[in-house]
């Protein structure tokens, strides 16, 4: 009996060893997305965001390909020039992680709720939500 309880807790550990990993894994690949949006760095982004990936804007109702997002960094480039943007991970559980993101835009600054899902190091999915006018809740 005490050789299946080893087997058992050896098991258990290797799997939240596996999940705690990939949770890290993913927390870097969010950590440098915000980097390279930051300066809007077309090749990094492109480098993190996957070949078939789906950019969900809920607030303006749109959703973009790779290829359309990338072709809005010129623009971005503008907007986030003189910004700042601070975020933490509100939670992140099988491939998929939530960000409190707040947009500190020279003007103005923007809460957000994003959510990312990442396989195989690569960002598959994002859905960015605006959830206040400000960052007072931040």
């Amino acid at each position: 009996m005490d050789r299946i309880w080893w087997k058992f807790l050896l098991a258990a550990a290797l799997l939240l060893s596996a999940i705690v990993h990939a949770s890290a894994d993913d927390s870097a690949i969010i950590d440098r997305w915000y980097s390279a949006l930051l300066v809007a760095d077309r090749t990094e982004l492109s480098d993190l965001l996957a070949d078939d990936v789906r950019m969900k804007l809920d607030d303006v109702g749109v959703v973009q390909d790779k290829q359309e997002f990338l072709e809005s960094i010129d623009e971005w480039q503008g907007a986030v020039a003189g910004a700042t943007i601070r975020h933490r991970i509100e939670k992140s559980e099988n491939g998929e992680t939530t960000v409190l993101a707040c947009y500190d835009f020279p003007e103005n600054d923007t809460l957000m709720r994003e959510t990312f899902t990442v396989v195989g190091g690569r960002i598959t999915a994002s859905t960015q939500t605006a959830i206040a006018q400000d960052c007072g809740d931040y």
